[in-house]
């Protein structure tokens, strides 16, 4: 299914000036989302990536790290993977220490 280049068009301008995601646009225009997704890579949009959601930050986890605490002690305490705990305390501010014992 090839897609009218007006309608390509708007779906690049909301894409892209917007910030609006292939899913979003695939709900308003009731189309697919890999008929939005090969339409606006057709238009030689460049993708963006995925944002891979947070969990909530589990309480006392920052003055954990920031008591001493590692990542890795704190995935373990909440039950995460390493690299969620260390997105989290990112996402959170937090300046983390360099690796390994100092």
């Amino acid at each position: 299914m090839e897609l009218d280049r007006e309608v390509v068009a708007d779906l690049v301008d909301r894409y892209v000036n917007e910030g609006r995601t292939i899913e979003g646009l695939a709900a308003q225009y009731q189309f697919s989302y890999r008929a939005v997704r090969t339409a606006l890579l057709g238009a030689r949009v460049t993708l963006r990536p995925p944002k891979i959601p947070l969990p909530p930050t589990p309480p006392g986890m920052v003055n954990a790290y920031n008591g001493g605490r590692s990542i890795r002690q704190l995935a373990a305490m909440h039950g995460m993977s390493y690299c969620q705990t260390r997105r989290v305390l990112l996402a959170e501010g937090v300046q983390l220490r360099p690796r390994g014992r100092q």
